[in-house]
């Protein structure tokens, strides 16, 4: 079973807000989910990513992939260096 981290949509038509979740990659895209680390909403001025850091840290560290859309916004955040950083610490184990 492949975990991704990635966006629902939610919100009216022509004004959508998304939830960042973590689910199968084989679920559907409003379906099933595991986990809900987040929202963000595009149409706020700026747009607003709101995510609970340590949860999205967790999930990556355990082998989770995010979408191509969620690395960009983990990226604009820091959180993606945070667990890069947190990749490299590690010594390796001889």
């Amino acid at each position: 079973m492949a975990v991704k981290i990635r966006l629902t949509r939610t919100g009216r038509k022509k004004s959508p807000s998304y939830r960042v979740v973590v689910a199968d990659s084989e679920a559907p895209r409003d379906g099933r989910f595991i986990q809900r680390v987040g929202t963000y909403d595009p149409k706020e001025n700026p747009p607003r990513f709101l995510v609970d850091e340590a949860l999205v840290l967790r999930w990556l560290r355990k082998g989770a992939q995010p979408t191509e859309t969620i690395k960009s916004l983990l990226k604009k955040t820091g959180a993606w260096k945070k667990y890069l950083d947190g990749k490299r610490e590690k010594p390796a184990v001889a």
